[in-house]
């Protein structure tokens, strides 16, 4: 009988404490790092917040804008910051609404115009008929007007406006216009002033027409 040689078992590997200038460990080290960096940015760039001007109630198209009619309310605005009127500043002078500015909205740089630079002035309409529910500041309306036919009856209507806007409405109790009329405030062209003045004048009876389509 033959005897085999027993051959030795190799060493286990025995495992090496990594060093510092181990270039996987210094690489894994430069991630964590840029990623802590990245996260604080990102939550110091949050934390700055602005205090600007916001609407305390409804502001109609051409109003006088007055510091009352404004809170100051801290946001973070990030690269908006120059969009918005800040409370730091001066608040202009002479200043109008050039849109409806609604409760709680911020005052942008752009709703800023000059009373004499508005494109379209508020007209006053008296309107018998119901308004549709739920018609507010903003909607866009179709506006026709009926003149008396002389003979104690109206002339077929006539659309004077096609989809203006909205400035402002309330009932109007007065004795003149009767106590179910509507007031309102609609934005009127130059161009289309003269047709609408002279409806008025003449004692037409007004009739407005939601528009949604010109939102």
């Amino acid at each position: 009988m033959s005897l085999k040689t027993a051959v030795p078992d190799a060493p286990a590997p025995r495992l090496k404490k990594p060093s510092w200038k181990d270039p996987r460990l210094l690489l894994g080290l430069l991630l964590v790092l840029a990623s802590v960096a990245g996260v604080s940015a990102l939550v110091a760039s949050q934390d700055q917040t602005t205090q600007v001007l916001a609407a305390s109630h409804e502001i109609p198209v051409g109003s006088v804008l007055e510091e009352d009619d404004f809170d100051v309310v801290q946001v973070s605005l990030g690269g908006l910051v120059g969009t918005y009127v800040s409370a730091a500043d001066s608040f202009p002078e002479n200043a109008v609404a050039g849109t409806i500015i609604r409760p709680g909205e911020l005052l942008s740089r752009a709703d800023l115009v000059q009373a004499g630079d508005l494109d379209r002035k508020p007209l006053g309409l008296d309107v018998q008929a119901p308004l549709p529910s739920g018609i507010r500041a903003g909607d866009r309306v179709d506006v026709w007007a009926s003149l008396p036919d002389g003979q104690n009856g109206y002339a077929e209507p006539r659309r004077l406006l096609t989809a203006a806007e909205i400035s402002e409405l309330s009932v109007n109790e007065s004795v003149i216009a009767g106590a179910d009329a509507t007031r309102l405030l609609v934005l009127v062209e130059d161009e289309d002033l003269p047709a609408l003045l002279g409806a008025l004048s003449n004692q037409a009876k007004i009739a407005v027409v939601p528009n949604p389509a010109a939102r």
